[in-house]
């Protein structure tokens, strides 16, 4: 039904327009007493067999809801109850911000993908800090956490911190984003220096309190040494993992057309799927054992994910994919990776 009906109807509508609807039309079914507990029955049941403790947390499966698409923590009780393990909310900023200018989100059909350069654009940390007050407990929430646009990359840790001492309370992981190809200047948090001293500062503020994880987003765009620059770093500070990854620059062996594909922003989906799975297989290898690799990119069935477990991740996030395959998603990609 989403696939013949449902997803046409939206793809008719400004892929941003038909989020905003998607997310009030959720809001609004979910209201309806029963429904929340239905929706559970439908596309959670009973899958004992496909927990899984990870970095001290009890996931109820290993699939989760990347960051971005539920940026400020509007509908992640709704979200829930289509089967993720676990939810990121975010990436927030310190101070509310718009964003980029509209448009800023494009689809490429052919190609089972999406190019985005939404910006950042969230209602701020206290917002969202205030919607996860409430969280309840069975549901994992991860904090991806960045910068507002207008602070100077050499002020940077000023605003993750801010934004970690907000949310400590309120999510149960932390992650750091300095991959995102669509806020000026972000990228190059990730160079040696910069990034060094922004992971030493949120560790030294994490092991003030009762620690909790905290993991790194990196692009799918860089090169093995780079690579391997990465997770010396996240391995000699003392972090849990890495995400592996964020959306690409890159435009290569794309079907769509040129007015589309040369949009910028990053591009997500089945156009990344090879790539992440690279970087995943290569940090395991070089890391051993010894870190956390959350995999996303290109997850669109169960031997999407399961190619990724086996390249090495521990976890798995997903967000084109949910888009383009809808709410029973996750319980197919669940029951391929049970059969396995």
């Amino acid at each position: 039904m989403y696939k013949s009906i449902i997803r046409p109807l939206l793809f008719k509508m400004n892929p941003e327009a038909a989020h905003h609807f998607t997310f009030k039309t959720l809001k609004v079914i979910f209201s309806v007493p029963g429904v929340q507990y239905i929706a559970k029955q439908m596309f959670v049941g009973d899958r004992p067999s496909l927990e899984k403790e990870v970095m001290g947390l009890k996931f109820p499966n290993p699939i989760g809801l990347a960051a971005g698409f539920d940026k400020d923590g509007k509908l992640y009780k709704e979200l829930s109850a289509f089967g993720f393990g676990f939810i990121e909310v975010g990436t927030v900023t310190p101070k509310p911000q718009p964003g980029n200018d509209r448009p800023r989100m494009f689809r490429l059909p052919k190609d089972n993908g999406l190019i985005n350069r939404m910006g950042f654009n969230n209602e701020g940390v206290q917002a969202l800090k205030n919607r996860l007050q409430n969280c309840p407990g069975n549901i994992i929430i991860g904090g991806n956490i960045g910068k507002n646009k207008a602070t100077a990359n050499e002020d940077a840790i000023s605003d993750y911190e801010f934004c970690f001492e907000e949310l400590y309370p309120v999510v149960d992981y932390f992650v750091v984003n300095v991959s995102s190809p669509n806020t000026p200047g972000l990228r190059a948090l990730q160079e040696r220096e910069p990034l060094t001293k922004l992971l030493q500062r949120l560790y030294n503020l994490n092991q003030q309190r009762k620690p909790k994880p905290l993991l790194l987003k990196i692009a799918p765009d860089l090169t093995n040494e780079q690579l391997d620059e990465i997770v010396d770093i996240v391995k000699t500070v003392g972090l849990q993992g890495i995400i592996a990854t964020n959306t690409t620059i890159s435009r290569e062996n794309l079907k769509s057309a040129e007015n589309i594909k040369s949009e910028m922003g990053g591009l997500s989906g089945r156009p990344v799927t090879k790539r992440s799975t690279e970087v995943i297989r290569y940090i395991r290898k070089i890391a051993g054992k010894e870190l956390v690799i959350i995999g996303v990119g290109g997850i669109f069935n169960a031997d999407d994910a399961k190619e990724k477990l086996e390249a090495g991740a521990d976890l798995l996030q997903v967000y084109t994919g949910f888009i383009y395959e809808g709410p029973g998603m996750v319980k197919r990609i669940l029951k391929g990776i049970k059969s396995c």
